[in-house]
């Protein structure tokens, strides 16, 4: 009785996918090598896919890890990869590698974050973005976006905040189309409901433009930076496939001049 279930649940779960992927199922069909018959049997519920066929319709449509242990357990096989706490004995080089990124960009900020955009651990150099931001949002859990984009946060120090929101927005909208994440979507709203600056709007950037930078102020001063996002190659565990590293770097002289005393 279990397994007619089970078999049930996977059609509607794969067609979900394969139609946020804006797939036929003839094209998936063809990039995933079978016959676009037995796609149609499994997303109907006619055919229970094996799990490699799971696996490997999961990797052609870019499904997040997370998720495809979620199509596995409902296609009835076990999950195939493990989410281990990051404190966990065997994260432990793991943990080195993230502490060598974080010293090694010193004096800059950077930073690590989950999938949902908790904060993970930071550096030194994140000081001069968080300065001035109220104390209830420095709890932990920490949220970076509720961090620069929370009218307590760091938004009333960004100067093109019109611009960096736009950015930070599109950025979770990404994650939301890529992942299909409740949580993320409700993130979404929340910062949305902020509302946007009234007297700015953002400027498309120009053909001069390299990147879009965050210009915040410090003091009398304003700092510009941009950042590089890294991610772990190759994960095998749901943790790792989550967690990203944000560096930031000075977008302007003043910026880095700003910060050449406590260069090492």
């Amino acid at each position: 009785m279990v397994a007619p279930q089970q078999t049930l649940r996977i059609g509607p779960l794969l067609r979900d996918w394969r139609q946020r992927r804006r797939l036929s199922q003839l094209e998936l069909a063809l990039i995933a090598n079978i016959s676009a018959r037995h796609l149609s049997f499994i997303e109907t519920g006619r055919a229970q896919p094996s799990r490699d066929m799971v696996l490997r319709l999961a990797e052609h449509l870019d499904v997040p890890v997370r998720a495809r242990n979620a199509l596995l357990v409902a296609a009835g096989h076990a999950p195939a990869y493990s989410e281990t706490p990051l404190d966990a004995p065997e994260m432990h080089d793991v943990r080195v590698a993230i502490d060598t990124i974080l010293a090694g960009h010193e004096p800059y900020p950077a930073l690590v974050m989950d999938e949902s955009w908790t904060l993970v651990a930071s550096n030194t150099g994140m000081t001069a973005l968080l300065d001035g931001i109220s104390p209830e949002l420095l709890k932990p859990p920490i949220n970076v976006m509720r961090l620069a984009l929370h009218p307590d946060g760091a938004a009333t120090r960004i100067v093109n905040l019109a611009q960096w929101r736009e950015h930070l927005l599109a950025r979770l909208h990404r994650q939301i189309v890529a992942s299909g994440s409740e949580a993320l979507k409700k993130l979404y709203d929340e910062v949305v409901a902020y509302g946007a600056p009234v007297d700015d709007h953002p400027a498309f950037p120009s053909a001069a433009d390299l990147v879009i930078p965050m210009r915040i102020r410090q003091g009398d001063a304003e700092l510009s930076f941009f950042s590089t996002i890294a991610t772990f190659g190759t994960p095998m565990d749901i943790t790792l496939t989550e967690l990203a590293i944000e560096s930031f770097f000075p977008a302007d002289e003043p910026t880095r001049r700003a910060f050449a005393g406590a260069v090492r």
